[in-house]
């Protein structure tokens, strides 16, 4: 899906590109409102998720920037030596966050999960629309000690932890 990119002049895809990198390495990512007029949320999610998979994936791999274009021929030339242009910029920042990434997941084990599906009742008007919400909670073992994180998220988020933790363990596959 980033033949969506074409969407955007070449200037404000080097800033996205940018930002998704910034995510990537655990900084602000791009955010949506800022392109709420370009895409739907749906193309939006889509789009995010092949250029973070594009950029792990070209890192993960060692990628030449000959195979990096020819995966990225339908975007067109400039928006395609564009985003080559920030992941050769930002290559070994990426790296390092891979590898950071890889180490902080390798050191955390899940002990136990449980999750509950409930509906949003705050108010009457939420009510009526019968909004799922998922609730997650995990216990982590870090560094000896057990930490519960716990969350809660609609169907929209809980696609996207899903997507994330699917790329995630892409990346880990790749990287044994």
């Amino acid at each position: 899906m980033v033949v969506l990119l074409r969407r955007v002049p070449v200037t404000d895809c080097l800033k996205l590109c940018h930002r998704v990198v910034d995510g990537l390495c655990g900084r602000e990512p791009p955010r949506r409102g800022d392109y709420s007029a370009t895409w739907s949320l749906e193309e939006w999610l889509e789009l995010l998720s092949s250029l973070t998979a594009l950029f792990r994936l070209a890192v993960g791999n060692n990628s030449c920037d000959e195979e990096v274009l020819a995966g990225l021929s339908d975007v067109g030339s400039s928006h395609a030596e564009t985003l080559l242009s920030v992941l050769r910029a930002r290559e070994e920042e990426i790296r390092r966050s891979l590898l950071d990434r890889t180490n902080s997941i390798s050191s955390a084990t899940l002990q136990d999960f449980d999750w509950q599906l409930k509906l949003a009742l705050s108010s009457d008007k939420i009510s009526s629309l019968h909004t799922p919400l998922l609730s997650l909670s995990l216990d982590l073992r870090e560094n000896g000690a057990l930490r519960p994180v716990t969350m809660e998220m609609n169907r929209e988020e809980l696609n996207t932890l899903i997507n994330s933790l699917e790329a995630a363990n892409k990346v880990v596959l790749q990287l044994k």
